[in-house]
């Protein structure tokens, strides 16, 4: 049943991201998400058939079906990044909860890190092509995400996970809040806000997960940022997005950060 249910969540992952696509196209704008979806150029209706993750895409050759313009690679990209993003997420989930597969809990959260993942990706394009994390993305990934983790942590009657779970929610959000108030200029509103839903999916992995992945965010925009100075792509004054380090960090921790904070400590002697 392993390699049918990895299966399934790519083919899910496919037409998320399709979907996804229309998020952040359309969410940056202000558009409503609910009318069929259109070509950018001529406006006309795009058919069902034409709407098929990626295989539209190669069938019409990259092009408006009526008036011939370019549809951008990022669509079916996008599409085949969700899709193994999410058979990559079920095939960590399987692996390290196993045993517990087909139970409510697991299930909860599975789909929790699921749209944690799609989150992820969609505000990750956002906030690098418009500097923005919109409340239409980042508030439902929270109420989601920790509400999922939550669940599966209390119908497991795993009071410690659900404890780190909330509470690493609430420490990341004070933490950057804190860090936002000290230093405006260096962290937004919509870093702060993505905070909770960071800290949700790490603490759900526990308390070293939640540090590491707190700390790899901070370190990768600080190395990205430094290089981008070296190589004259930036000065120290250019506003460079933080939420793709901070989401990318995060993953670290949800994936290695128990591997991490083990090694960190046993190389000082502390475990």
């Amino acid at each position: 049943m392993q390699p049918l249910l990895i299966s399934a969540a790519g083919v899910l992952g496919l037409l998320i991201g399709s979907f996804l696509n229309v998020v952040v196209w359309r969410v940056p704008r202000g558009e409503s998400l609910l009318p069929a979806s259109r070509c950018p150029g001529c406006r006309s209706p795009i058919r069902p058939w034409q709407n098929v993750p990626v295989v539209s895409w190669l069938a019409l050759r990259g092009r408006c079906a009526r008036c011939r313009a370019r549809i951008s690679a990022r669509y079916p990209l996008l599409e085949l990044g969700t899709g193994l993003v999410f058979a990559l997420v079920t095939w960590w989930f399987v692996a390290l909860w196993g045993a517990a597969t087909g139970t409510p809990a697991w299930w909860a959260a599975l789909a929790g890190y699921l749209w944690f993942a799609a989150a992820t990706l969609a505000l990750a394009i956002i906030d690098l092509e418009h500097q923005r994390l919109p409340d239409a993305v980042v508030l439902p990934a929270l109420v989601v995400v920790a509400a999922l983790l939550s669940a599966s942590a209390a119908l497991n009657g795993d009071w410690a996970r659900l404890a780190s779970t909330l509470g690493g929610s609430v420490a990341l959000f004070v933490f950057y809040l804190v860090v936002a108030l000290v230093y405006p200029r260096g962290i937004g509103g919509g870093d702060v806000k993505l905070a909770p839903v960071i800290g949700a999916a790490l603490g759900f992995c526990g308390w070293p997960a939640l540090v590491v992945g707190a700390f790899a965010g901070f370190l990768l925009g600080a190395v990205v940022g430094l290089a981008l100075v070296a190589m004259r792509r930036a000065t120290r004054k250019s506003g460079i997005p933080f939420g793709p380090f901070m989401l990318l960090g995060a993953w670290l921790g949800v994936l290695w950060g128990e591997r991490i904070a083990d090694a960190y400590l046993g190389w000082f002697g502390l475990r």
